[in-house]
């Protein structure tokens, strides 16, 4: 039996198992994932990395169904806001659902900041809105400027949403000052961090309907540029990053991965008044340092494959990947 009740199933806690039934989907039936996530198209060799299942310790993790996501969303309005991780997660669930009701009739407009995948039949949209700091940013003088307090030009686009997923997390931690409005100059990145966080948190509290709305909150993608986080015996003549590796890492993920950043997620969400789900996928990605497009991204040219030390992509997961667990454990805390 399945509870999403967290003292009943810790849906985060748990280890990767082989399970030849996945993937989920091909990714050549699914024309629309980004040439930046699509690995397989653009030449990885191996495929064993597409055949794991994430396994909670004690509870089974529903199987994702389309055509119930399709059932139960009906005329709803879904939207992912956040960086370039939460398109990924976004284009992972329009495939996952398009692959069970293929001959659907569907609509997809892209833009930036808004792009809307439109399941006609259904009349689900299923958007992504841009907003990497989720907060609003200002260009002067060239440079692009934090506004910590204020989040109303982006917020404008999330009025209607019936379902809103949120995350941010890696535009925080980019090296280099930021600049965080007129009062804040070369804040430090946690403490900008915290205000963007609770600036977003207010606006929440004080404008998502609870009767019509339901808010969930992401917690931050892993990296893996660093082999001392899977190896103890790693070396400067290693590989310095994800390239070449085709398996999960076992055992539980090192619970110090970004603490800072946790730890203010986990104050600020606590202290809201709208119920705000924490998909807190941070530990289990942790263990995935096989799942990154490494140097298989249609964005890298043949020069810059050659040399995955400096190119390889780290950050980011391929498609069918990573993601579609990231939305099986989102499946599961909508309906069950």
């Amino acid at each position: 039996m399945f509870q999403t009740n967290q003292t009943t199933c810790a849906l985060f806690s748990g280890s990767w198992v082989r399970d030849d039934t996945y993937p989920l989907y091909k990714y050549s039936d699914c024309p629309l994932i980004d040439a930046e996530f699509n690995c397989q198209m653009y030449g990885r060799p191996d495929s064993d990395y597409l055949k794991y299942r994430w396994q909670p310790h004690d509870c089974v993790l529903p199987r994702f169904n389309g055509l119930v996501f399709l059932s139960k969303m009906r005329g709803k309005h879904l939207m992912f806001v956040g960086d370039s991780l939460g398109r990924n997660q976004w284009e992972s669930l329009i495939c996952m659902i398009s692959a069970s009701a293929p001959k659907m009739q569907t609509r997809m407009s892209r833009g930036d900041p808004l792009s809307t995948f439109k399941f006609i039949d259904y009349g689900l949209s299923v958007c992504f809105y841009r907003a990497p700091y989720l907060v609003d940013i200002d260009m002067v003088g060239g440079s692009r400027i934090l506004k910590l307090e204020d989040i109303h030009t982006h917020g404008n686009a999330w009025g209607n949403a019936d379902v809103l997923l949120f995350n941010t997390g890696h535009w925080w931690s980019h090296k280099g000052s930021l600049q965080g409005g007129k009062y804040y100059k070369d804040i430090d990145r946690l403490v900008a961090l915290e205000k963007g966080l609770r600036t977003w948190a207010n606006w929440v509290d004080n404008n998502v309907d609870t009767t019509k709305t339901r808010v969930f909150f992401q917690s931050i993608s892993p990296t893996h540029y660093d082999p001392s986080e899977w190896s103890t015996r790693a070396t400067m003549a290693a590989t310095k990053n994800c390239y070449g590796k085709t398996a999960p890492m076992t055992g539980t993920a090192n619970p110090g991965t970004y603490p800072d950043q946790k730890r203010v997620v986990d104050e600020v969400i606590r202290k809201m008044h709208v119920p705000t789900y924490l998909l807190d996928i941070t530990m289990l990605s942790e263990l995935r340092k096989d799942g990154h497009p490494s140097i298989y991204s249609g964005d890298l040219s043949p020069a810059q494959r050659a040399k995955p030390d400096g190119s390889a992509d780290c950050s980011h997961w391929w498609l069918p990947g990573l993601p579609d667990t990231w939305n099986e454990l989102f499946y599961a805390a909508l309906f069950h």
